[in-house]
């Protein structure tokens, strides 16, 4: 009896082995980035100067439905990626274009959170409690928006070229990243929200 072993798509070529790789190297760049952003909160969250600090402007219901629709979000980017492995291009494109609404869901309620915090007197130049929350913040938020932006174009790619060596290891960088965000965000969620509405 032999056995047979299936290699996913996106790990077909040596060539996107390598750029897989690559891609883990550099998310260990984004991993110093953030953990740096962090560290730079932590060490500024009581410096209030007298503003409002995060027991007084974060609001639990709305950061709560943001956590739930960016983790959805990376569900269904999993479920993009199985489509894709069983060369299902309809359910890739429908499962990534929900991940991207809700990507663009929870963008939108975070935006909606920083006007609450403007109209609260906080903004990034009251503290630095809020200097450094607003730039956490900002950053993992200008990374969503990038990813919102990258995978648009590799569907654009998809539906054009269909699901090939090369868009399977585009697509799999791509869910690596959005995962990626996910996990930074369920730190920000327990330690700069849960931890500030505690303190």
């Amino acid at each position: 009896m032999t056995s047979h072993t299936t290699t996913p798509l996106e790990y077909n070529t040596e060539q996107s082995q390598m750029n897989i790789l690559g891609f883990w190297v550099f998310l260990g760049a984004e991993i110093v980035l953030f953990s740096t952003l962090f560290a730079s909160y932590f060490v500024l969250e009581h410096n209030t100067a007298d503003g409002p600090a995060g027991q007084d402007i974060f609001i639990l219901k709305d950061v709560l439905i943001e956590t739930f629709i960016l983790l959805t979000s990376s569900f269904t980017s999993g479920l993009a990626i199985h489509s894709m492995r069983n060369h299902d291009k309809k359910g890739l494109l429908i499962w990534m274009i929900v991940t991207l609404l809700l990507g663009a869901g929870f963008l939108y309620m975070e935006i909606n959170e920083f006007i609450h915090y403007v109209h609260e007197g906080a903004t990034i130049q009251t503290s630095g409690f809020t200097a450094a929350f607003f730039t956490l913040l900002g950053t993992h938020g200008a990374h969503v928006t990038f990813g919102i932006i990258w995978i648009s174009l590799l569907l654009v790619q998809v539906y054009r070229r269909g699901i090939t060596e090369k868009t399977s290891s585009k697509l799999f960088i791509s869910s690596l990243y959005w995962h990626f965000l996910d996990v930074v965000w369920i730190f920000i969620f327990t330690f700069v929200y849960l931890k500030g509405m505690v303190m």
